[in-house]
């Protein structure tokens, strides 16, 4: 049976203390905040209960950082789509629904807000919407990783689920800086349009990282400086990874990864993004791509 789950998370500086000033949820959702011994920085954990979402879920969460608090947004494990929940009966006459997790995110001046969830697995014919709204101001920070997997490789599933639909928008005082969706859908198999196995191939994992405000202008140098040095050309093989960056807004960038394996992709975000170690500190940093 689909569900509708709604939270909240409100983040908030005293002193030098940031301090969750709501943090609340409804089934099949849960946040959880584990104690940080750092000055300004909060965390949650974003989890579904049955680790995942099914047929017709809709969830949305809101979430408010206040002038001067980090705050690190992760998640326990993938998020997880399946058609139906685990244990149910997969009548083949049920249709599908679409799941469907909207999130807002407000952040205040010299707030910061690093997203670093794990990616998304949609299940044999899941359909899946994500839409995530991100309203800051002029000296706001943002750090947004997107990602995708090709599903459960070790069931066989290759790219098989129905629809993958993700859209994230980033707003600055009020003005559209950037939008970048990505669509990934399957047609029957009686059609003559290939395949998102065969679309895609040979990569299982594709990644989308949004960086905009002061905090991160050193991660954003350091990683301008490296895409400088990358030389294009053919080769017999296709590589392991790629990756490209292009600017948005004022001072923004956006990545784009593709990997053949979900860990490479994962090893490759863990160094790209490993100067906000000095924001978040290396033992909480590294949770995000443990």
């Amino acid at each position: 049976m689909a569900t509708a789950g709604r939270g909240k998370i409100s983040l908030a500086l005293h002193g030098l203390d940031a301090v969750f000033s709501e943090l609340s949820s409804t089934y099949p959702l849960k946040l959880l905040s584990p104690r940080i011994q750092r000055a300004g920085l909060g965390v949650a954990y974003i989890i579904t209960y049955g680790g995942g979402l099914v047929s017709g879920d809709h969830v949305s969460l809101s979430v408010d950082v206040g002038s001067g608090a980090i705050l690190l947004l992760l998640s326990q494990g993938s998020t997880k789509i399946f058609k139906f929940r685990p244990g149910q009966h997969a009548a083949s006459t049920v249709p599908v629904q679409v799941t469907t997790q909207e999130m807002g995110f407000a952040v205040s001046p010299g707030g910061a807000l690093f997203l670093l969830p794990d990616p998304v697995t949609c299940f044999r014919a899941a359909s899946y919407n994500q839409i995530q709204n991100f309203h800051l101001t002029q000296d706001a920070s943002l750090v947004m990783l997107d990602w995708v997997t090709s599903g459960r490789k070790s069931r066989g599933e290759d790219w098989a689920f129905s629809r993958y639909y993700s859209v994230n928008e980033v707003m600055v005082d009020g003005k559209r800086v950037a939008r970048d969706a990505m669509l990934l859908e399957n047609f029957p198999e009686s059609t003559w349009l290939r395949t998102l196995a065969n679309k895609l191939d040979p990569y299982s994992c594709y990644a989308t990282v949004m960086l905009y405000g002061p905090q991160v202008q050193g991660v954003i140098s350091v990683l301008g400086e490296e895409y400088g040095r990358i030389s294009v050309f053919k080769t017999a093989e296709p590589a392991e990874l790629l990756w490209s960056m292009s600017a948005f807004g004022d001072g923004g960038v956006v990545l784009r990864i593709a990997g053949r394996e979900t860990e490479t992709v994962r090893k490759w975000l863990g160094n790209a993004l490993k100067g906000l170690e000095a924001l978040a500190g290396i033992d909480v940093y590294r949770r995000a791509f443990a």
